[in-house]
């Protein structure tokens, strides 16, 4: 009796201990699968009602973490009526993409600029509201500095939550180009981004040649590289400031590593992060539900650092689809979802998370 009592607890150790660590050092603990949901808090003043109502609502539905689009001043009134429920706060930042930004707006130089030459101030990809700017801007890079250091000002946040932390789609997902009248069977000039004199400049002092007097920069490895470092050393250098003050740091990403170096430039498994909410978005793609899994475990192999896989909520006809991914998320290795958005979510699937959230604890 007593060895096999040694032989379970040694099992416990090696399982959820890491390795190289004492038991001195760590303290082991199973850690409840995370369900989490995307808000906003950036349409009005604060009212202290609604945040209550609404976090009675995701309290019933088992979830625990709520990443918020709003201003500092807001998160601090949301934080202790959250805390209050047992909810933690993230501080959700659009990063690179900054629609109708007062204070960006005066600087033209500070955005990013296609191969065919187009300012991303003047030049709107695909929706209006794309306004990039360039991690190439030594001026663009301080400001998004300057506000990631205003949310480590604020007390209690669980992250400061990085969203559009890329360039601009130069391919966006199967089912999206229709919606454009778009056939993107390669990568078209107005959609391919990172062209901003600086880069172009900087890539020359190494290479000895301008990208765009390249026949076809479009297929450089070495000019790919060059633009995906650019927003990799702007992450790192934001996970500092975030780190310095306390703070961790997570991002929203495209679903996994390579699709995302493909699709929109961003080379997530570089970046120091504390955690990962890839947006595995299966009909964006037109992929089926068995593609979440598959892209999580990508992610999950990739790094080392917490994966909570996005799922976006319309996606699922019905409640027993939206189980399936659930469940195929965390098969995978996933340590959470979060949903885009619960706010939305009709009764059938309110109680599909309230099942799994109390099954997974």
């Amino acid at each position: 009796m007593k060895n096999t009592v040694l032989l379970l607890l040694f099992a416990c150790l090696i399982s959820c201990c890491p390795q190289g660590k004492t038991t001195d050092e760590v303290k082991c603990e199973t850690k409840n699968f995370v369900f989490a949901t995307w808000a906003h808090a950036d349409h009005g003043d604060f009212d202290a009602e609604e945040w209550n109502t609404k976090m009675d609502y995701y309290k019933s539905l088992g979830i625990t973490e709520v990443l918020i689009k709003g201003e500092p001043e807001v998160l601090e009134q949301i934080i202790p009526i959250a805390a209050e429920r047992g909810i933690k706060i993230h501080a959700w930042m659009w990063t690179l993409n900054r629609p109708d930004d007062t204070i960006a707006n005066k600087h033209p130089e500070w955005y990013a600029v296609n191969r065919a030459g187009k300012n991303s101030l003047e030049y709107r990809a695909y929706v209006d509201y794309y306004q990039w700017l360039s991690p190439h801007s030594p001026g663009a890079r301080e400001y998004i500095k300057s506000n990631v250091r205003k949310l480590t000002k604020v007390k209690g946040l669980a992250s400061i939550h990085l969203d559009y932390v890329r360039y601009v789609d130069v391919i966006l997902g199967a089912d999206l180009q229709p919606v454009y009248n778009l056939v993107q069977d390669h990568e078209m000039p107005e959609y391919d981004y990172g062209y901003h004199p600086l880069a172009r400049e900087g890539y020359k002092k190494i290479f000895g040649v301008d990208p765009l007097d390249m026949d076809h920069p479009e297929l450089s490895t070495e000019w790919k590289q060059y633009r995906l470092n650019a927003v990799t050393t702007l992450v790192n250098e934001l996970v500092e400031i975030a780190h310095e003050s306390g703070n961790k740091m997570t991002a929203a990403v495209f679903p996994f590593p390579e699709m995302a170096r493909q699709m929109v430039r961003q080379a997530w498994n570089d970046w120091n992060l504390d955690g990962a909410y890839p947006m595995i978005y299966q009909s964006f793609y037109r992929q089926n539900i068995n593609w979440i899994g598959f892209a999580t475990e990508q992610g999950v192999k990739d790094v080392d650092f917490p994966i909570n896989t996005g799922l976006y909520e319309p996606a699922f006809k019905d409640g027993a689809e939206f189980e399936q991914g659930i469940r195929l998320a965390k098969e995978k290795g996933a340590s959470g979802v979060a949903v885009f958005t619960a706010d939305g979510l009709n009764e059938e699937k309110q109680e599909i998370l309230k099942k799994l959230s109390k099954e997974f604890k």
